[in-house]
């Protein structure tokens, strides 16, 4: 009887744990990327799309927020910074490199920190 108990109490467990790690499939993520217009709004959303399990991305221009859906199974938030800052608009999160950011058209440079 005791083994029995010991058992359900580690099945019990077992399942509790697993159930921690399941990634979220529809994770709302929000972070600040830099930009100034409509040509930096139609690249970095883009930029976000080409990223596996990216469902929506809306960059708003006047607050500089950057909304998206994306699937957590297929992608994190730290590969959609990178695919932004690859673009050259840096992010909260990651900075573009000099490099990227010189490619952007002159327009769309924004004043970086």
């Amino acid at each position: 009887m005791k083994k029995l108990v010991l058992i359900v109490i580690i099945a019990l467990f077992g399942f509790s744990a697993q159930a921690q790690t399941k990634k979220n499939k529809n994770l709302k993520y929000t972070t600040e990327v830099n930009g100034n217009c409509e040509q930096c709004k139609k690249r970095i959303e883009k930029a976000a799309y080409g990223v596996p399990g990216v469902k929506t991305a809306s960059w708003d221009i006047s607050s500089h927020q950057l909304s998206v859906i994306l699937n957590e199974e297929k992608t994190t938030p730290s590969d959609l910074n990178k695919a932004i800052a690859k673009v050259g608009h840096d992010t909260k999160e990651v900075k573009a490199t000099d490099a990227d950011y010189d490619n952007l058209h002159s327009c769309c440079k924004y004043v970086r920190e």
